[in-house]
Parts: C-alpha cells; structure tokens; sequence
C-alpha cells in the first residue's frame, strides 16, 4: 500500500521510523539489548537508503572504499547514524552512572574556569561528549545552525526530531546552545565570561563568508576560519575531543588533546584537521557527511 500514499506521507512516515520509533527503543530498553537489535537492523539495506547510498557513493568517488568492502561499510554507516540517533533519546533518560558506565575518556579537558574553544566533528556519536564536559563543570555553549530553511520544508517530524535535539544539546551540556548563523558575537560574548564554546568545524564552507583550506586524506577541502581565528587573535586555547563508537561492543570513548594556543591560524586548521584525518583513516564510515563531499573537497580527486 506504501505505493499509494502521496509523497509527503511516505516522506514524514520515513522519517518517524528512522528519527523516532526505531531510535527511541534506546529509551526503553538496556542499551546491550538494544544495540544488539540495531546491529541487526543495520544490514537492513531499506534503513536510511538514500543517504547511506549517496555516502557510499562519494566515499568511493573519493577513493575511501573498495568494491569488496561497500557491504560492511554501508552497514556500519546506518549503525553509527542509528547510534546517533538513539543518543538523543539516551540523553534524556539515562544519568551519569550510565555515562561512567558506558563511556570511555582518554585525555582530559582543559582548565574549567577559563576560556576555550573546543572543536570536534561530524564523526561518531558526539551526544555524550557534551554530557561529559558537562559533568566535569565546563561551562560549554554548544554552536548550532538555524533551525528553518528548505530542509525543513514539508518534513515536520524531521524538524520536530531536530528541534528536540538541540534542547537535547543544551541539556546535556547545562546552556543553551548559540545559534551562529550570521554573526560570531554571541561567541565572543561568551569567551568574554570565560565560558567555552564547542563546535564540529567541519562545516561546508559554502555556509560561511571566510575559509581556509587545508588538506584531508591527501586533497585539498575548505573549512570556516571565523572560530580559529577568533582563538589567535585573542589568544583563546584550542582543545580538539573526539566521541567514537565500538561497533561491537556498543561501548563510547571520548579522546579530549588539549593544542593550546596557537599564533598562525593556517598552522592551527591544519591541526585541528589532522585529528578528522586521523579519526577517517581508523572508520571513514563514521563520518556523518560524506554524501555533501563535494561540499568540502576543492577539487575532485585526480
């Protein structure tokens, strides 16, 4: 019958079993159980088809995946984005024993009482690396885009599961995330209260007005440099955290490497990035955003 309804149906009741019912049997389930039904679910080719394909598609483009190896790469895709998903649900109705339970920390962040800008990526589940700064008293806005535009449009369940997430990102870090779609200065002010900002830098730079390129897995991508370069000419420490996924064991970890402050931004972006690098060079099919690649690479790769 799935052929007769309109689009619009069909697209709002894809989107309520892959953002919401398939998800949210993470809040009603012990994880280990549960992560056991989404391994399962990730061989299922129809879950989140259309990005999982368009990913596939431009990891192989740009020479990440092998013919031999599309199958268990695809699977992992859809587990990681399950997992993701799931975390906001997690989020709400799991507490802090759980996260010490679950979650694996190597590093450590940086002082508490002072500004900081801490920049991850789109890689991974990054849920409990904002709980987790949180629960050692950073006092850490989280950096979000508008909630409007075209991907919303006739997709409410997309933007009720988007909306919900952010309040979700707040929560978990204690403040309300800041929203810097066309100014830094709600930043700026909170670096001057000696508060921190986190941030996935690895934005399209189609999105900003300034970029600065530099190299991952050996071509040339842009990335925004409003954030870096606020961090050198105020001399604000720069830590880079990484929230990943055992794909066996459901188990997280979160690597925090401090990098100080740094005085070139060129020198500075390159090493932020060498830790997206390093984290695609162990899973690139972590990487939430391969299907907008030709977003990030300045060039197709030769």
């Amino acid at each position: 019958m799935r052929q007769w309804l309109p689009p619009r149906l069909r697209r709002e009741g894809r989107d309520l079993i892959e953002l919401v019912l398939v998800p949210g049997l993470a809040a009603v389930m012990p994880w280990r159980w549960c992560f056991a039904i989404f391994k399962r679910l990730a061989q299922v080719q129809w879950l989140y088809s259309a990005a999982c394909s368009q990913a596939l598609a431009q990891a192989q483009e740009h020479g990440q995946v092998t013919p031999a190896d599309a199958v268990r790469w695809l699977a992992t895709r859809r587990l990681v984005t399950l997992v993701d998903h799931a975390d906001h649900y997690l989020a709400v109705t799991r507490s802090d024993v759980w996260m010490q339970r679950h979650l694996q920390v190597q590093g450590h962040w940086p002082k508490i009482d002072s500004a900081g800008i801490f920049c991850t990526f789109h890689w991974g589940a990054g849920m409990w690396g904002l709980r987790h700064a949180h629960s050692v008293g950073l006092q850490g806005h989280a950096l979000v885009a508008a909630m409007e535009g075209n991907p919303f449009a006739g997709r409410r369940v997309l933007h009720w599961y988007v909306r919900a997430r952010t309040r979700s990102v707040g929560r978990a870090l204690g403040r309300a995330p800041l929203v810097v779609s066309g100014s830094l200065r709600p930043v700026i002010q909170a670096l001057r209260r000696n508060e921190q900002v986190l941030a996935a830098v690895d934005v399209p730079s189609d999105q900003v007005d300034s970029s600065v390129e530099v190299r991952l897995l050996g071509m040339p991508v842009r990335m925004p440099k409003g954030l870096l370069r606020l961090a050198v000419t105020h001399g604000i420490p720069v830590a880079v955290y990484v929230t990943g996924l055992d794909i066996h064991t459901g188990q997280r970890y979160l690597r925090i490497t401090p990098l100080g402050v740094w005085q070139d931004l060129d020198a500075l972006a390159a090493a932020v990035f060498s830790h997206l690098e390093a984290a695609l060079r162990q899973d690139a099919a972590a990487w939430h955003f391969w299907a907008e690649a030709p977003r990030f690479f300045s060039a197709p790769p030769p």
